[in-house]
Formats: structure tokens, sequence, C-alpha cells
């Protein structure tokens, strides 16, 4: 793996068409909406290439005389496993868990559609050649793999055929000799700007009338036609590093994708006019187990630092040793601990992928209950966090830079600080807290551990499905089963109390 964050740099600079406040951006790598944020995705490439870093990061592959980033490596052991789990840590600690998106997810989904590649045979388009082709594309140039997969919320009693324009979802307008022709439209493409190539599918159930959408293809992200239109930047309002640590750093954008008449060469395309390959690609594959094994991860990193935010604000405002406080943050331990168990034993009761040849994938059902325990966990962290924070969060000055002001420097320096914790230093801290907690950026947050994975009436059927109901059942029906209306009780006969 000798891709640095520089090559990868250089290679967003390469014409995309990338909108935001109704301009277009010439580079991102320069833009104030998106600069620091590419420098952060790159420093990850940069750690892979670092002695320190190589081996959690990286492995060979059996055969290959080139490593290549551990994400795209399918599993064949627990051992193998935990290490792919290193590797996403060693990534996510580099953000504090705030990069979703980084490219090692869609890297591990690769991994999986590999795994199962004959679930892309359809019937009349054979998807696995073009399959194999793209993994070692993406493999050899360790690429970034952006991705938008789900449909626009114009309106969900429809099917994606029975919409009132039918370009408002993406879908093949046009088939010529050397490809397709594409037009409509994909939301959520979460850091899809800041990728090589982004991939274009559809994760939600297609019924068998929406067969032109039925269909996923990758491309780079330059390739003429395809537009994306950004969200509000949270880096570019902010006013510095010190203000603003996290959002100025690792707001990893989420754009509109728009196709307009986009040439998909067929070599680019997976699934084609099949809408069980084109929704089984996710989930009969273990490419969907590998994105929770990422986030997962990833959300205990997260928890691990907002914990540890609430240990320095607690002893900021010196109510640590309180037993109160000590309940409040032994509740977040707890729930820490929670999220990190459901990684390690997702892991240890890991399952082969049938027909993959030896491949393993995390347990499944635990998975399924991580996307439930995940949602509904993340608002109680940050809650509980602001109840230890207080009114702290909210009487800042608006700048740090107040502090080097001749007059009002003296001031907040008296007035803005805590035994063994002067002004600058606990400023720094509520900052970061409120970028963690109460910011425009802390809100998209909140909102993205919510949903990332899915709506509840989405997910929590889905526990139903990858668990085991009916053994659950059965082992009830067994204690049921195991007494009859006219057993006596457990006592000696004679008396009514059952004495001697």
């Amino acid at each position: 793996m000798n891709r640095s964050g520089q090559d990868y740099l250089d290679a967003l600079r390469d014409g995309r068409a990338v909108w935001i406040d109704g301009q277009p951006v010439d580079d991102i790598t320069e833009h104030p909406a998106f600069r620091n944020t590419a420098r952060s995705i790159a420093r990850l490439y940069d750690m892979a290439c670092e002695g320190e870093h190589r081996e959690a990061l990286t492995v060979r592959p059996e055969g290959s005389g080139e490593p290549v980033l551990r994400a795209f490596h399918a599993p064949r052991s627990h051992a193998e496993l935990v290490a792919r789990r290193r590797g996403f840590k060693t990534w996510s600690e580099a953000s504090f868990g705030f990069l979703g998106r980084s490219p090692d997810y869609m890297a591990a989904g690769i991994a999986g559609f590999v795994s199962a590649p004959d679930v892309f045979a359809g019937a009349e388009f054979d998807g696995r050649a073009n399959l194999d082709a793209y993994y070692r594309r993406m493999t050899q140039g360790s690429l970034y793999q952006s991705f938008t997969i789900t449909n626009p919320q114009i309106d969900r009693t429809k099917s994606a055929a029975e919409q009132e324009e039918d370009d408002l979802f993406v879908r093949v307008v046009k088939e010529l000799d050397g490809g397709i022709v594409v037009r409509g439209a994909k939301m959520i493409g979460t850091a899809a700007v800041f990728g090589d190539e982004i991939i274009v599918g559809t994760i939600e159930p297609l019924a068998p009338q929406d067969v032109e959408y039925a269909l996923c293809f990758s491309v780079p992200v330059n390739t003429p036609g395809l537009k994306f239109i950004s969200r509000t930047s949270y880096e570019a309002s902010a006013r510095s590093v010190f203000d603003n640590p996290l959002s100025s750093r690792f707001d990893e954008n989420d754009a509109l994708l728009v196709c307009d008449d986009v040439f998909v060469p067929w070599e680019n395309v997976l699934t084609y006019r099949n809408v069980e390959s084109t929704f089984g690609m996710w989930w009969l594959t273990p490419t969907y187990n590998n994105f929770v094994h990422q986030a997962a991860t990833r959300f205990w990193t997260k928890l691990e630092f907002l914990t540890g935010l609430a240990i320095l604000i607690a002893r900021a405002n010196n109510t640590y040793d309180l037993p109160p406080v000590r309940m409040q943050l032994g509740r977040l331990i707890g729930w820490l601990n929670i999220a990190k168990s459901m990684v390690l034993a997702a892991e240890a009761a890991h399952e082969e992928v049938p027909g993959s040849g030896g491949v393993v994938q995390i347990n499944r059902e635990i998975a399924s209950a991580h996307r439930a325990m995940a949602g509904d966990l993340y608002p109680k962290v940050l809650a509980e966090i602001k109840m230890l924070a207080g009114g702290g969060l909210i009487q800042l000055p608006a700048s740090g830079y107040d502090l080097t002001h001749p007059e009002l420097g003296p001031l907040v320096a008296k007035y803005v600080r805590s035994p063994g914790h002067p002004a600058e230093q606990r400023i720094k801290l509520m900052k970061l807290a409120w970028d963690a907690l109460g910011s425009e950026f802390a809100s998209r947050h909140e909102q993205y551990e919510r949903f990332y994975h899915g709506a509840p009436h989405v997910y929590l059927p889905g526990i139903v499905r990858d668990g085991n109901p009916d053994l659950l059942a059965a082992f009830t029906q067994s204690c049921l089963d195991g007494y009859q209306l006219d057993e006596e009780p457990f006592m000696e006969r004679g008396t009514a109390d059952g004495s001697a």
C-alpha cells in the first residue's frame, strides 16, 4: 500500500462537479468548506504508509507482493476478524470516531461483495467478471469508494416505478453498445465528494415493476453528468480549530447526487435489471455485516472519546468526586463497555459465509442488535454529558481570541475559570464539548447515529429476521411442556402448607 496522503489529495483535483451555496467548487482541497476534512482523510492514507500503523492498516494477500488496505481483505478466521477491527480502530481514533464514512467503510463492503460473487449473477446480466475487475481496481489503487444507495424522500408510499416522474430515482434511460445512460438522483451521499469513485445502487427493496431502477454501478466521481449538491458546511462556518476543534477538521459532508444522462461503461456495471441481485448484493453477501463491523468499532471509539470528555468536564467543574457525578460517569462507562462488548462478542461468535470457501463474518444476530442499540444509546450519552456540563456549555466567549484582547483578556481570565483550570484551558475544553454536544455539527451527528443504519421501523423488524425467534419460543415452550394442570405442588401431601 503505497498511496500517500498527497497522492490522495492530488487525485481530488480532477474537475468533479461539486456545488455548495449556489456556487461550483473549483478545488475541494482548497475550498474552505472541504479542505481540512480532505486533509484529515489524507492523514489516514499517510498512517497506512507509516511503520507505526502499517501492520494494523494493511495486509499482504496470498500470492501478492503488494500490501493492500486490510479493510479490503475478506477474513477467514477469528484472528483475521480481530486484525481487521484493529485497523478500523486505528483509523477511527484518528478522528475520535467522527468520520463515519472513512475509506475503510466501503472497502469492507467491497470485501463482502467478493465473498459471495454468485449473488451478482442475474439471469440476463452476469456481473461477476466486472466485480472481479472492480475489486482489483479498488484494492490495487487503494481507492476511496464513496456511495449513494438511498432514493430521495419523494413519496415513500409508492415504488420507484410509481413515482410522479420517472427520473426522480436513478434509472436507465438508454442502452448503448459500450454501456448505459442513467438519469435521476440519490440522497445522503455521506463523504461522497471525497471519494475516488462513487458506487450508485439501491439498498431498499425494489418491487418487480422497478426493473428499470434495479442496477448498481461504480464510476469516477468526475464522470461527466454527475453533480454533487452539498449541504451546509460546518467546516466553512468554523471560526478556528480552537473554537470548533471537531467541525473544522472532521465534517465529512453529505450531498445529493444528481445524474444528468451519465454514461456508464458496461465494465463498471455490477447489477442490471434484476431486483433480486440489486437488493441482495447488500444483504445476501457479508457486506452489510462488514459495514456494521466498521461502524460498531467506530461507535465504540466515539463513546470512548465522549466518556473521556465527560470525565474532563467533571474534573474541570470540581465535581468529579461527588457521588451523583460518579453515578453519571459510571453509567457512561457502562454504556461504553456495552458497545465494546458487542463488537468483541460479534467477532467471537463469527459465522462462515455460505458458499464463500471459508470467509467469515461477525455474528449477524449481534450485528443486527447493534443497529438498534447504537441509535437508541447515542442521544442518551449526549444528554448525560450535557447534564454534567450545565451552563458552562453556554457561557463561553464567542472566540478564543477574546483571551488575547488587552481589555477583554483579563476579564475572561478572571471569570471563566475553575480550580486548577485557568481560563484558556477551561474554554478550550468547553469549546470542544460544545462542538461534540450542542453545535450544528453535533446535531447532525446525533441524527446520523440514529438513522445511518436505517429507521427503527426497518432495523427493529430486522432483529427478528436475523435472530432466532423460533428457538427462543421453543425454550419457553419447554417450560410450559414441563408441567400439567393436575400435578401436585412440590410439598409433602397431607397438609395445606406442606408441613409434616
